[in-house]
């Protein structure tokens, strides 16, 4: 059970209010602690840089399943490191 982090549940709320200052330190702290969670949630939510986190981290972590997911939505930049992974024989990503 994670603890609760008063400190990200007030940038959370900010951020659901439309601080975009908020939601770039709660990409920047996903992206810190690999937290693919939140960085789905802002991405859903409409912020491009958590997209954009989201991808290089699932094509770091090898994660076809998000990769689709995010290409299945018209995300560009995933289907481009989906069509690398297919592209190549081992299945290891080079950025």
């Amino acid at each position: 059970m994670k603890t609760p982090d008063p400190e990200l549940d007030a940038l959370r709320q900010r951020a659901a209010q439309g601080d975009s200052d908020a939601v770039d330190e709660l990409v920047e702290r996903a992206a810190e602690r690999a937290d693919l969670d939140e960085l789905r949630r802002l991405a859903d939510s409409g912020s491009r840089d958590a997209a954009d986190q989201l991808v290089e981290s699932a094509g770091e972590k090898g994660d076809l399943d998000e990769l689709r997911r995010l290409a299945a939505t018209g995300n560009q930049d995933a289907a481009e490191v989906l069509a690398e992974f297919e592209e190549d024989d081992d299945g290891s990503w080079i950025p």
